[in-house]
């Protein structure tokens, strides 16, 4: 399991590598100015991996424009970064960003709870172009957690699985225990409700791990 700092300003990413990050975010939705400069900005900075991330509104982000906008936005990025988050709707391109060596990070998240066979389907799909498959759910009840759970420890192939909302943020913490690869968290401003940051997810870990030095 890594644990991913979900930045808003590049500058944070120094300190989510001396917190304990094992890899970090750019969002570039939830970032103005020139993608490229904010990338190298962040290198410079740290040495960590780093994902390239312009979530889409309807997938929860910031984003509003085309795929062709998207990927006008990305391409000047990906020489600059490790891995690509791509949402289905921006498939079209992963070909593309596969050609350069990058990791895909092919995600779907949702606003609510996806039933488990349609979980399986999406995951196939994502599959198809993606290295690693994010899916992001919205449970309703303690139920839906256990489903989550039950598809995460059934996917033997990198996946991360996690919950969108503050309700049932304990879902996060727990789903790496069941094969869930990534865990993301924030350093600075969260880019999500629920996140829990760097530094609490590394002592929740701790602490659940029976380290006694914690």
């Amino acid at each position: 399991m890594k644990i991913v700092a979900a930045l808003t300003d590049p500058v944070d990413a120094a300190r989510a590598e001396e917190q304990g990050a094992d890899i970090v975010e750019l969002r570039f939705d939830l970032m103005t100015g020139d993608p490229a400069t904010i990338a190298k900005t962040c290198k410079e900075s740290c040495s960590l991996p780093v994902i390239a991330t312009i979530r889409s509104a309807a997938e929860g982000g910031q984003f509003f424009g085309d795929a062709e906008e998207w990927f006008d936005r990305l391409r000047l990025v990906i020489p600059l970064v490790d891995f690509v988050d791509i949402e289905q709707r921006f498939a079209f391109y992963a070909p593309r960003v596969k050609e350069t060596g990058k990791i895909i990070i092919a995600s779907h998240h949702a606003g609510l709870m996806i039933p488990l066979p349609e979980l399986f389907m999406i995951e196939r799909d994502l599959r198809t172009y993606g290295d690693i498959v994010k899916i992001i759910v919205t449970p309703g009840n303690e139920d839906d957690i256990i489903e989550l759970i039950a598809f995460t420890h059934a996917i033997k192939k990198p996946l991360c699985t996690g919950v969108m909302g503050a309700q049932f943020r304990y879902a996060r913490a727990i789903l790496p225990f069941f094969g869930s690869h990534l865990i993301y968290c924030s350093s600075g401003s969260p880019t999500a409700a629920g996140q829990y940051s760097v530094v609490e997810y590394i002592r929740l870990m701790k602490l659940l791990n029976g380290d006694n030095d914690s």
